[in-house]
This record gives structure tokens, sequence and C-alpha cells, in this order.
């Protein structure tokens, strides 16, 4: 057992509620990114992310300590289904890829989790990954330089939007590199305000979509349509996911000094990912994965109860239906997520 295993910090009562919404505000950066970049509903995103926790937890039976939310990996085709198919035809290639997953899970239960690995080694899935990142690339660059995705449009001119964007790719690598402590784990979240904050005196913020947003609003849920060409796109992605949700488990595990690879098993906890993946798409919301900040969140202050997941999941659900805070989300400008968008895309070239 990993000694740090032997110090865990056990709090109880409205300090794990504490610690739940502290969870959720370090996965918060990314989480509302992905549907930012992609078109989705920011909204839908959180009560998906909460939602699919829940889910995780209840196929686990809340042994393992992990929050679920946005999925970097799927940003890409997301973008790609979203401009050719539309939303709802890209859900239907996403709900796909969650039952990739618990197809996979079968697989485990059948023949062991060393099945996957000699079916789809990383020199299988870490091209599928490059490929698709140099693929759009050029989209995060349109976005850095004020123009819409496809580059037909202007939205900011280019050299107020290259001093936006640099400041926010620039605030995310130093916070990466040189952040401290929970700064450390959210850096995302830092480059987006620090991005937000240089585009006030460009005038490019505009706060009256927030003012006439209710306080309490519905997520602007979308159903799937199905679309063979989106499933058949959309479903290789999931493969290299898949095989990393090895390493997220393994990492938490350590951190916890437990085998969660046996109890609840990996079977099981691949099953939750996939079903949380296919419940979120069905609802119009990105597919979920576990959140590696979160884990780093954990192994920081030392709190393995999974309970305080089930806060921030409740948190977030809560959230998403807080109307203000999808519209003060959509303020943010293009060149602030361009610049963040071309470190991720950068990321998945490596």
């Amino acid at each position: 057992m990993p000694e740090n295993a032997v110090n865990e910090v056990a709090p109880s009562g409205v300090k794990q509620v504490l610690v739940g919404a502290q969870m959720l505000f370090v996965a918060f950066g990314a989480l509302v990114l992905v549907p930012l970049l992609t078109g989705l509903d920011p909204n839908v995103a959180l009560f998906t992310a909460g939602a699919g926790t829940l889910i995780f937890q209840v196929v686990t039976k809340r042994k393992v300590p992990v929050f679920l939310a946005s999925s970097f990996a799927f940003i890409a085709p997301i973008i790609y289904g979203v401009q050719t198919w539309g939303i709802p035809a890209t859900m239907c290639g996403l709900v796909a890829a969650g039952g990739l997953y618990i197809v996979l899970s079968l697989l485990i239960r059948w023949r062991g989790s060393g099945i996957l690995i000699r079916i789809l080694p990383p020199v299988v899935t870490g091209p599928v990954i490059m490929v698709i990142g140099l693929i759009l690339a050029p989209v995060a660059v349109h976005l850095a330089m004020g123009r819409t995705g496809d580059g037909a449009a202007v939205l900011v001119p280019e050299p107020t939007a290259l001093v936006i964007s640099m400041i926010s790719l620039l605030t995310v690598i130093l916070v990466s590199l040189l952040g401290k402590g929970m700064l450390r784990l959210i850096p995302i979240l830092c480059g987006i305000i620090v991005g937000y904050i240089v585009s006030i005196p460009f005038g490019l913020i505009s706060l009256s979509p927030v003012a006439k947003a209710p306080w309490i609003a519905l997520p602007n849920f979308v159903l799937p349509e199905w679309n063979f060409q989106a499933v058949l796109f959309i479903v290789p992605v999931a493969i290299a996911p898949a095989i990393e949700h090895f390493g997220d488990v393994l990492a938490i595990g350590s951190i916890t000094g437990k085998n969660y690879l046996e109890d609840p098993g990996i079977q099981n906890t691949m099953l939750g990912d996939g079903l949380a993946t296919s419940f979120a798409s069905f609802l119009g919301g990105p597919p979920n994965t576990t959140y590696s900040e979160v884990t780093g969140a954990v192994a920081l202050i030392k709190v393995f109860n999974p309970v305080i997941m089930t806060w921030a999941a409740i948190f977030a659900i809560f959230l998403a239906f807080v109307g203000k805070v999808g519209a003060i989300l959509q303020t943010i400008p293009t060149p602030v997520m361009g610049g963040i968008m071309l470190l991720l895309f950068g990321a998945m070239s490596d």
C-alpha cells in the first residue's frame, strides 16, 4: 500500500460538501471548455457530467473517487461532426462511442484486461489521436486569429485577436509549469479568466445576454438522430480514450492505495464510463471521461472518500439549471478559446 494512503484525511458532514464543491471547481474549466469549443450547450455538459458521475458511482458501487466530465479526445470529431451532419447526428455517433466502451467492458469480463492491450497496442491508438489533432489544428489557428472555425468570417481584428489568444495560451502554459498546489490543477480555468479580463479593454465583452438570461432555465437538451456516417467516423476515436481508461484507474489507485482493477474491477469502471458517455450524448452533451485534474486534487488534499464526488456531481447538476452560468460562458471571446485550443491540438499531435 502506498504511503500516502495511510495519511488519508477524513472530513465529515459539511466539510465533505465543501470538498465536493472544490472538486467541481478544479474540473470546471476543462468541463465547460469542450462544449464552448464544439458548439454544444455548457449547461447540458454540466448536467451530463454530474449525472454521468452518479451513473459511474452506481455501477462501481461508489468505490472509486473520480469525477467524470467532458472528454478532450472528442473535441476534434465533434467539431467536424457538427459542421458536417449537425448536432443530433453527431450525438448518434457519440452514443455509439459509449457503446464501444460497453462492448470492451464485456470483452474484459470474458477474456481479461490483457486482451485490449494485445489487440489495441499504443502503435494503433496513438496515430489515431495524432491524425485528428493535425487535421483540425487549422480550426484552432482560425479561432486564435479572430476568425470563425472555417476561416470564412472575421469576428475580431487579427492584431487584437493574436494578443488575446497568445496571452491566454501563455497563461495556461505558465500555470501548468510554475503553478503551486491547487493552482497547478486549474490551468485552463486560469487561461480563460485571464483571457477574459484582457478582452475587456478591447470592448469584446458584452454582458447584456447575461442580464437577459433567467436565473433558472432548462438546459438545451438535444436528442440524437441516426446517422451511420457519424457512427463510422466517431466510434474509432473512442478506442484511444478507452485504453487510457486503464491509466486513469491505475493513477487513482496509486493515490488511494487500493487496487481498483480488481475491486470494483476494470470491467465495471469501463462499463460505468461507457454508460456515462452514452447517457451524456443521448441528451446532447459531450462524452465523459475521468478527470486527471480531479485525481490530482484528490492526491493533494488526501480525501479519498467517493462521497465527495457525489457532492461534486450534485453541484454540477444544480449549476446546469442556472441560466446565467451558461450565458456568462457564452460571452467568452473566440480568441480566448482559440489560444487554449492551440495547446490542446498541439498536445494531441505530439
